[in-house]
């Protein structure tokens, strides 16, 4: 992966662990200077800008809310003002807050929806702003841009209990797609990464434990569950013009969930 993505500026929201911290961890390691976005604390994105510079990459770490457009602003001019431009956008940040249907608080739906879609739109409008503005700049990229959203498998795998969630990755979707249609003309890229299972605090519950983990298994047709790395390979390949004409599209990594492994032996 090194140098494919040499002089590029990437930013990475909710990087400061899991799988945001994984993948940008790999765009530094080809290359790109990277913005580590955190919520809250600024522990994990120092400790994910240490790993960045540490294996010979640059990296700074911004604080923002992405579902606060002030926010957002804010943390689009700190990334201009360290690097003057963005070439690829990496929307991440996400959160769960689960419940069954009919227990489900209106504050929980909405800050869901906030997070992990509203958060998606302020971020990638503020990107093709600077995309369309900017054009393509050929001795970086045959596109003028890159914008890559974190959807899931559920953004068309059904999850009961998780109503919020699933809506917002099925949002997602029609909202990467739309993007990629109206934005194509002008060289700019708009994909979806859906992971599976990976190992992050977020799931933690569902692997941390021997028999949970051959649970999860069951769901899984690659029979491993995933790690942020796996996302990481996945991100530099759709921000690099190894993808360059791929756009529209979800690549789902998630070792066969998709599949839907119940049908295996005849459902």
């Amino acid at each position: 992966m090194i140098n494919k993505l040499q002089n590029q500026v990437a930013l990475v929201t909710g990087a400061s662990s899991g799988i945001g911290a994984g993948v940008a961890v790999a765009l530094g390691a080809a290359g790109a200077k990277v913005v580590v976005n955190y919520a809250r604390s600024s522990k994990g994105a120092d400790a994910v800008v240490s790993e960045i510079q540490a294996n010979g990459g640059e990296a700074i770490a911004v604080q923002a809310d992405v579902s606060q457009e002030e926010q957002v602003l804010r943390l689009f001019e700190q990334m201009y003002a360290a690097y003057g431009t963005i070439d690829i956008l990496v929307n991440n940040a996400g959160l769960q807050k689960d419940a069954a249907f009919v227990e489900m608080t209106l504050a929980d739906w909405n800050k869901v929806i906030e997070v992990n879609l509203t958060g998606q739109f302020l971020c990638a409008r503020e990107a093709a702003k600077e995309f369309l503005r900017r054009g393509v700049v050929p001795e970086k990229s045959c596109s003028a841009g890159k914008i890559i959203c974190m959807s899931s498998v559920h953004e068309v795998i059904p999850w009961a209990k998780h109503a919020n969630y699933a809506a917002s990755k099925g949002g997602v979707m029609l909202l990467m797609q739309t993007m990629a249609q109206e934005l194509a003309p002008a060289k700019i890229r708009v994909n979806n990464i859906g992971p599976g299972a990976i190992k992050t605090p977020i799931n933690t519950d569902a692997w941390a434990t021997p028999e949970a983990e051959a649970e999860l298994l069951e769901l899984i047709p690659y029979n491993r569950v995933g790690l942020p790395v796996d996302i990481g390979k996945a991100a530099v390949w759709l921000a690099s013009d190894d993808s360059e004409y791929v756009t529209g599209t979800t690549l789902f990594v998630d070792g066969g969930m998709t599949l839907y492994p119940g049908f295996a032996t005849g459902g």
